[in-house]
């Protein structure tokens, strides 16, 4: 199994952000965390991820639980978090190989995982510029290249593609295309049609629940449009029977 959540709940205060959801990604497949702002989306990531604690259920990334092996189970991680920002003072260079030895990867195997993600999500122009001095697209794809660095099997990917422009969002989109042959790739997105053109699976949150949990092709109207099924699941708040992708 490469992605399990396992009851996972959470609370910040009295607001209980997210309540005993609970899904699997047991292959390589894209799977859609699709919902409205506050559904718990990104609080149910960074637990995925091992930065938030849940307060109660677990969570395990290709067979390591994240309490009790949490470096074993981010070995296994890509994950790029919701608004990623932070390290502005270093450059794009700087940056990749800090986080590169951050995961572990030394001498020629740090500097061979740089320039092959350099090249893959086409960095060269950007690569010597420091972060704060680029604008949000270029943020993101550098964001983006961190998750890649040491090939892992699971991406969990918060709006991959917010802040870039038309072009990179075609070019972001077939790259995901080629990973998902080979990763587990769970990913947040405002863009139904995102969803549509990208993912397997669909889970949809709504209040801090899983309220839909299915292929997709069991959501989609004639069209192959995701919108009316979301717009009643998120209306309705009604729950529907849990799969596993």
């Amino acid at each position: 199994m490469l992605i399990e959540a396992l009851s996972l709940s959470k609370s910040f205060g009295a607001r209980k952000a997210v309540e005993n959801v609970s899904f699997a990604v047991r292959s390589p497949t894209a799977v859609g965390l699709l919902g409205g702002n506050g559904a718990g989306k990104s609080t149910t990531m960074r637990m995925l991820a091992g930065v938030l604690l849940p307060d109660d259920g677990s969570a395990r990334i290709n067979g390591h639980d994240l309490a009790r092996a949490r470096l074993q189970a981010q070995e296994c991680l890509g994950y790029l978090p919701e608004a990623a920002n932070g390290f502005s003072v270093l450059t794009v260079r700087e940056f990749l190989i800090f986080v590169a030895d951050a995961k572990g990867l030394m001498g020629s195997e740090c500097r061979g995982g740089v320039e092959r993600i350099v090249r893959l999500l086409k960095l060269e122009d950007a690569i010597d510029r420091e972060l704060g001095n680029l604008s949000k697209g270029w943020r993101q794809r550098v964001w983006l290249a961190q998750a890649l660095l040491n090939d892992p099997p699971v991406l969990i990917l918060d709006e991959p593609t917010d802040g870039l422009d038309p072009r990179q969002k075609v070019e972001l989109r077939a790259l995901l295309r080629v990973l998902t042959k080979e990763r587990a790739i769970l990913m947040s997105t405002h863009i139904l049609e995102e969803a549509e053109e990208l993912c397997d699976h669909i889970i949809v949150m709504h209040d801090g629940c899983v309220v839909a949990n299915a292929n997709k092709s069991d959501l989609v109207d004639a069209k192959g449009r995701l919108a009316p099924a979301i717009l009643d699941l998120t209306r309705s708040g009604s729950h529907s029977q849990a799969s596993t992708a």
